[in-house]
């Protein structure tokens, strides 16, 4: 006897019918508990028109859509959680589900902003060296132009900004605080470059943001910063986590995964895979970003973390941070030869003259089993958090003192 023949509409409507049948069965017994033998019962049909359609259990359960995330609600509510904390954390509308580090989120959020007559992006002098470095990879790819903001006194000089301001420019990248520690002025470059028509990204440090204005409040209209510092270990380079947010107007060119909430269909609370179509199957030639992934392990751990901070532990840690940075660079200045090369406000870093060359001194710490500051072009850049000890800071001067 000869298979059947069906028709294409008669295969679908055989498909959706058996798809249905398992549903409910799963729904209702679990997986373990629905056979392909109940499934075909329960559908009225043979196993051999299963197999007709599925070659295995396993494929007849993630044929709902052919990448069904859905099926994970726990790891999807997990990052939506996350998502909800950085929004908080940075005053901005919408996150994503976080990219690969700081770095490549200030490199995608550049790329969010491009326009056709706007291909251009002005970065601070005074950010990071590796962010700087990596936007330029990045805008090298995609033809964009990059031009530097010269910095003045260890800030990034708005008289400068507002000169090299045009209609060329998509946006302005700034760091807060800054390489060298510095509080930046973030409200007035905001409202340079949004005066000639641009946006503004701030690369932003996650602690700093319990004590500092958020780019919310500044009326910055991307986020980014590296998130390594919200309870993931140095575990020497990674992997950390780039976190990403943006207003409301800026959603649907976020990259990489966004998770919402929902209700099913019998009203209860789920967690869907949102606006993740743009990079990996339609239109791709107008995709801003290829990125399809996430740093989801990282992002869990950020969210443990800033849920069990809270925002008064979070407050508490950026204060600390603090107060260690100004009790390390009082002793450390008082060191003979060793002065502030910027003095005024700073959050957990700070640059200081030395009186011998700074990879002298970070050796001869290093020796001692101290990792030293990091030597740069205007002297040593230092930094001090909430885990290092008053002992630790105070066998720092002395150590110091012996190596000079």
């Amino acid at each position: 006897m000869s298979p059947r023949i069906f028709s294409t509409t008669q295969r679908e409507e055989l498909r959706i019918k058996m798809l249905d049948a398992g549903f409910e069965l799963i729904k209702q017994h679990g997986m373990t508990h629905a056979s392909v033998e109940k499934i075909t019962q329960a559908a009225g049909l043979g196993k051999s028109t299963f197999y007709n359609f599925f070659s295995s259990k396993e494929e007849f359960v993630t044929a709902y859509t052919p990448y069904q995330a859905e099926i994970s609600q726990g790891v999807l509510q997990s990052i939506f959680e996350y998502q909800t904390m950085i929004c908080e954390l940075t005053g901005m509308d919408v996150s994503n589900a976080s990219v690969y580090d700081g770095a490549s989120a200030a490199a995608e959020a550049v790329a969010m902003c491009r326009e056709k007559k706007r291909n251009a992006v002005l970065v601070s002098a005074a950010a990071h060296p590796m962010v700087l470095q990596t936007i330029g990879t990045y805008c090298f790819g995609s033809g964009m132009e990059v031009r530097t903001v010269p910095m003045k006194n260890g800030f990034t000089d708005i008289e400068a900004l507002e000169g090299l301001l045009d209609d060329t420019v998509a946006c302005v990248y700034l760091q807060q605080p800054n390489y060298f520690g510095r509080i930046e002025s973030a409200e007035a470059a905001v409202r340079a470059a949004h005066a000639a028509g641009a946006k503004c990204i701030m690369g932003v440090n996650p602690i700093a943001m319990a004590v500092l204005r958020t780019p919310g409040e500044c009326g910055a209209d991307i986020a980014v910063g590296e998130g390594q510092s919200l309870g993931l270990p140095l575990s020497f380079g990674g992997p950390y986590l780039g976190f990403m947010a943006c207003t409301k107007a800026l959603t649907r060119k976020l990259p990489g995964r966004i998770v919402g909430q929902t209700a099913d269909h019998d009203g209860r609370r789920a967690y869907v895979l949102t606006l993740q179509a743009r990079e990996q199957h339609i239109r791709r030639e107008k995709a801003s970003s290829n990125v399809c992934s996430n740093q989801a392990l990282c992002a869990m751990t950020a969210s443990v973390y800033l849920a069990a901070m809270g925002p008064d532990g979070l407050r508490r840690a950026a204060e600390s941070c603090m107060a260690h940075a100004r009790y390390a660079a009082e002793r450390i200045c008082s060191v003979p030869g060793f002065d502030m090369v910027y003095p005024g406000p700073y959050f957990h870093e700070f640059v200081t003259t030395c009186p011998v060359k700074p990879e002298k001194l970070t050796a001869g710490l290093e020796a001692r089993g101290i990792l030293g500051g990091l030597p740069i072009e205007q002297g040593i850049l230092w930094c001090a958090t909430e885990m290092n000890t008053k002992d630790e800071i105070d066998a720092l001067e002395a150590a110091i003192r012996e190596v000079c």
